[in-house]
C-alpha cells in the first residue's frame, strides 16, 4: 500500500525541472559578474581573462542556452515550468544587451573609494605623498597602510602641472602594452588631455564624473 501511494505521488509531481533552473541561476549570475568586473578583473594577467575565462562562460553561457532550448519541448507533456530555464537565459542575454553592467560597476567603484581618493590628493597637494618609486618618477606606491584604491598594486600615477597643483590617477584597470583605465583627478579647471599619459596620444575615453574628476583610458 505504502509503495503504491509513492508511486502515486511520484507520478503525480512529474519530472523535475530543479537540475536545469539551478543552473540556469548560476550560469547567468556568473556571466553577468563576469561581464559587469571584468574590466576591474583585467589587472589579472591579461591573458588568462581575455583569452580563457571570457570564452570559456561565452560558451558556457551559449551550450546552456541550446540545452534550455531542447527543455521547451517537453512544455505540451510535462508542463510550463520547463520554459523557466530559457527565460532565464533569455532575461540574462537581455541584461547583457542592454544594460549598462561596467558603468554600474564604476559608479559604484567611484562612490565607495571618493573619500579615500580625495584625501590622498589632499595629501598630495600639501606634499605628504611624493613619488618613491625609483624607476618612476610619477608613481607614488601607497602600500598597505592605505585603503586600496588602485588597481595593480595600489599605485597611483602623478604628474605637476603648470599651475603647480597634481593631476592624480587611480588606476582601475591595467593591461598589455601600457594600457590603462582610471578615475583622474585633475587641477581646478584642468582638462583631463594636458596629463602626461597623453602627451604622445589623446585619451581613447573621457568621461566626467564629477568636478575635476574623469574617468579616462588610453
Amino acid at each position: 500500500m505504502a509503495e503504491t501511494t509513492t508511486a502515486a505521488t511520484t507520478a503525480a509531481a512529474g519530472p523535475s525541472v530543479r537540475a536545469p533552473l539551478i543552473a540556469a541561476i548560476l550560469v547567468s549570475i556568473a556571466t553577468l559578474g563576469l561581464a559587469t568586473f571584468e574590466l576591474a578583473m583585467s589587472e589579472w594577467p591579461s591573458g588568462f581573462v581575455l583569452l580563457v575565462l571570457v570564452p570559456l562562460a561565452a560558451l558556457t553561457f551559449i551550450g546552456c542556452g541550446l540545452w534550455s532550448m531542447t527543455l521547451l519541448l517537453r512544455i505540451r507533456q510535462d508542463g510550463v515550468k520547463f520554459a523557466a530555464p530559457f527565460a532565464i537565459y533569455g532575461l540574462t542575454l537581455a541584461l547583457l544587451a542592454y544594460a549598462p553592467l561596467q558603468q554600474i560597476a564604476l559608479q559604484r567603484n567611484f562612490d565607495w573609494h571618493r573619500t579615500d581618493r580625495e584625501r590622498i590628493v589632499a595629501r598630495i597637494e600639501a606634499g605628504e605623498l611624493k613619488p618613491n618609486l625609483a624607476h618612476n618618477p610619477n608613481l607614488v606606491a601607497l602600500g598597505n597602510g592605505e585603503a586600496n584604491v588602485s588597481a595593480g598594486g595600489n599605485d597611483i600615477v602623478v604628474d605637476r602641472a603648470e599651475n603647480g597643483h597634481y593631476f592624480v590617477l587611480f588606476l582601475t584597470a591595467r593591461g598589455l602594452k601600457h594600457r590603462f583605465s582610471g578615475f583622474l583627478h585633475v587641477p581646478p579647471g584642468g582638462d583631463p588631455a594636458d596629463f602626461f599619459e597623453f602627451d604622445d596620444k589623446p585619451p581613447s575615453l573621457v568621461v566626467r564624473y564629477d568636478k575635476d574628476w574623469y574617468f579616462v583610458a588610453n
